[in-house]
């Protein structure tokens, strides 16, 4: 007896273009403001070279309310991307698999776009949490399939465009809308999803907008919690950096005018006191006190030009973004600072002692910290 297989059928309601079309719009403004900020993010992060000299150093905030939009909309983005998923894997099944060469490059396009877009929103928050359970790097592979999805996004938007535009609207024109009685049930839908993408958001984004931080539930950080009330990703022990005893640090200043600081007199020159934000790529951050001498005063006692670069170098043994390079307008802001201070009292082991940097519009881990030597380049 010859057996045959038949494909399943499924019977469930509202695995429709129009409600597949209603999700995808929020899906895809998600996507996208995910992708522009972290467009954003990448730059800020790699500025060697001559682009470093491309990035303002203002608003203070800037890069707080990117990175912050950036991890808000990943987040938002997986409740959306697991109901368009659902509304439309009934078509994976469909027979025949394959009806054309165009209907062939159509599925490739997406299952492209589905394992892509679901690589990038589980390897993101499992950077947020810094769990990293890969053998390869994650800034550079997550960048790479970032352009990959976005490519097939676009490919899939013009393949499906006459079926986007059939259901855009309220009043679906296509073949494929539902009755007008399921509208309740759809109503429904859209409801709970928009209810789960406010729940998801209500309870993380208070690590970076801070009146919200009584809501955190799954932020793998609170803003107020950390030495000296603010969170830290890499503790003096991770980054091999013992207690440095006050008498043996020396700040070196290398320029055209090279010069050696001692801590007392780091801590003998004019103070300044500036209230700046940590913003950490991994979305938490907090802004805070801190105090210590003007970066620009630095350079300009080394004779350093005023479109110089400076390399900051870290006393640090191990770990990433022991070097980091800010381009003039950072160098030269007032809000710059080699800081000694933070919240009225002197640094916390963790938190860099005995100096670390403090520069608006700047990542958290370009705010080197244990500071031991300021290179101007030419």
């Amino acid at each position: 007896m010859k057996l045959r297989v038949s494909p399943p059928v499924f019977k469930g309601r509202l695995h429709d273009a129009r409600t597949a079309t209603s999700i995808g719009r929020c899906l895809a403004l998600a996507f996208a403001v995910c992708f522009v900020t972290g467009l954003v993010s990448h730059f800020m992060q790699h500025p060697s070279g001559w682009p470093a000299d491309g990035i303002p150093s203002r608003p203070t905030w800037g890069y707080r309310l990117t990175q912050g939009l950036h991890v808000a909309s990943g987040i938002a983005a997986v409740p959306l991307l697991s109901a368009k998923l659902w509304t439309v894997y009934p078509r994976l099944f469909a027979w025949p698999p394959l009806r054309s060469l165009r209907h062939a490059l159509e599925r490739l396009s997406i299952a492209v776009l589905v394992a892509g877009a679901v690589f990038e929103l589980a390897t993101g928050l499992l950077n947020t949490v810094q769990w990293y359970p890969w053998p390869f790097s994650f800034v550079p592979v997550h960048y790479a399939v970032a352009w990959l999805v976005v490519g097939a996004l676009l490919l899939h938007i013009a393949v499906k465009a006459p079926q986007i535009r059939a259901h855009w609207t309220r009043r679906s024109s296509g073949t494929l809308a539902l009755p007008a009685r399921d509208a309740p049930d759809r109503r429904s839908l859209l409801a709970a999803v928009g209810a789960a993408v406010g729940a998801v958001t209500l309870t993380t984004v208070g690590q970076s907008f801070t009146p919200l931080k009584d809501f955190i539930l799954f932020a793998p950080r609170h803003p107020d919690r950390g030495p000296q009330g603010l969170p830290v990703n890499r503790t003096a022990a991770a980054a091999g950096v013992g207690r440095i005893a006050d008498e043996e640090y020396r700040l070196v200043v290398d320029g055209p005018q090279p010069y050696t600081l001692t801590l007392e007199e780091l801590r003998a020159l004019p103070q300044h006191e500036v209230e700046l934000p940590i913003a950490c790529v991994e979305g938490w951050s907090k802004s805070a006190h801190w105090t210590g001498v003007r970066v620009a005063d630095l350079l300009e006692r080394a004779g350093a030009r005023p479109d110089a670069r400076v390399r900051v170098v870290s006393l640090q043994l191990r770990g990433g973004y022991r070097v980091s390079e800010m381009g003039h307008e950072h160098a030269r802001d007032p809000l710059t600072l080699l800081a000694l201070r933070l919240n009225g009292a002197e640094l916390d082991p963790d938190h860099g002692y005995p100096v670390r940097l403090i520069a608006p519009n700047r990542p958290g881990v370009l705010q080197t910290k244990w500071v031991g030597r300021l290179e101007v380049l030419s």
